[in-house]
């Protein structure tokens, strides 16, 4: 019989409550207990020594593109062990690997190693690899931001299917703008095929997102960056996401990409139940400032920002301990909300909250232990210590 393992005398954040001094027991990387008494043939993995030390589910990044010099469009598999490695350095114990608009055969050659990947991940302590994030090409050229224009196409079904092919099924969400030709049969295609069409890098006006809706749009690329702004006379694609509850939102809160009070405003109408954190992160994360690749152009990294040449976002370095900590300052969050946000949504979202997204028996041990500052003090995947605060990357 396999050996059980203990994370005992901490504050645990579960489905129906919290639990003081709380133990979790593992085997086999699930969850097979959970209770307040000790269990004598349990080994110790962590002991929390009465300490104020809070166990979450752990964190799950529904839109991250690279990390630590790695990026999922490298298409190679040590790009994505790499980024499996340090993710959980900041919480992050599972993630989809977002593509961008490239040429047809990068996006080609991404998609299928990262369906390789996907199959082959073993649980060896990294962040699992749940799926592929595929953020264009099929958005709208007046709202590109990073993304090359010479790429961008409208929504072509037998390329999606070409792609999901290569990918072993592995495409999870498709950020695309709904206002195209063809985009709302596609969506509905997404969406019977259980794929999340996301709306996001769109022009949409606020009718256009309510058709989007009705035909199965069910999530919003992050929210304000990318898309037709909230106007009184026009709500937008702003607007639409706010006003359906149908639509999950991303957000990148870095205080950078969208102003703290838009974000307390959004959350404010979404609610924990409707949002979900996001890095939206790319290469430079975890590395000095400097000039990195993405998409074959070069990004400035200065002072925090992720910039094109001309000014243009190009995504971020924010982890999402950052991100919770942000969130959690400017909107006094509960702990069961801040589940909500960084982990419980995701999961549902991506169908996968049967062994993801919160601290239940039968799931899997993806568990991460944060001080009151929300500093991850130590980070498990899969039943696997992966990270303990004070261990530097190698």
């Amino acid at each position: 019989m396999s050996k059980i393992y203990a994370i005992k005398d901490v504050e645990l954040v579960l489905e129906d409550g919290t639990v003081q001094a709380g133990h979790v027991f593992i085997q086999d990387g699930k969850i097979q207990k959970i209770g307040t008494d000790m269990r004598d043939e349990a080994e110790v993995m962590i002991d929390g020594q009465g300490h104020q030390l809070t166990l979450y589910p752990g964190f799950i990044d529904v839109h991250i593109h690279g990390a630590n010099g790695c990026d999922v469009m490298d298409g190679t598999e040590e790009a994505l062990e790499e980024m499996s490695r340090v993710l959980p350095r900041e919480g992050t114990t599972s993630f989809l690997g977002t593509t961008m608009t490239q040429s047809h055969d990068a996006i080609e050659r991404a998609v299928e190693n990262g369906g390789r990947y996907v199959g082959r991940q073993k649980p060896d302590g990294s962040a699992e690899m749940l799926g592929i994030h595929l953020e264009g090409p099929f958005i709208s050229k007046d709202k590109a931001g990073a993304q090359p224009l010479e790429h961008i196409v409208p929504p072509q079904l037998d390329l999606f299917q070409k792609w999901q092919t290569k990918s072993g099924g592995h495409i999870k969400l498709v950020t695309l703008a709904p206002e195209l030709d063809g985009a709302l049969d596609f969506i509905t295609y997404l969406s019977d095929e259980g794929v999340v069409p996301s709306i996001g890098h769109s022009n949409a006006t606020f009718d256009q997102v309510k058709e989007a809706v009705a035909h199965g749009a069910k999530h919003v690329t992050h929210l304000f960056n990318q898309m037709s702004g909230l106007h009184h006379r026009e709500p937008g694609v702003v607007g639409g996401a706010l006003l359906h509850d149908e639509l999950m939102t991303e957000m990148i809160v870095d205080g950078i990409h969208v102003h703290l009070d838009a974000v307390r405003l959004a959350y404010a109408q979404k609610g924990s139940d409707h949002t979900i954190l996001i890095t939206d992160a790319m290469r430079a994360k975890c590395l000095p400032e400097g000039v990195y690749d993405l998409g074959g152009q070069d990004v400035h990294v200065e002072g925090g920002e992720a910039r094109l040449r001309d000014g243009t976002l190009a995504g971020s370095i924010l982890t999402l301990q950052e991100a919770a900590q942000r969130m959690k300052s400017i909107s006094h969050l509960t702990k069961h909300e801040l589940v909500q946000i960084t982990s419980e949504n995701a999961a549902k979202q991506l169908g996968v909250f049967d062994r993801k997204g919160s601290i239940a028996v039968g799931k899997d041990a993806d568990l991460v232990l944060m001080d009151d500052a929300l500093n991850v003090v130590a980070t498990i995947c899969r039943g696997v210590i992966s990270y303990r605060k004070g261990e530097e990357l190698s």
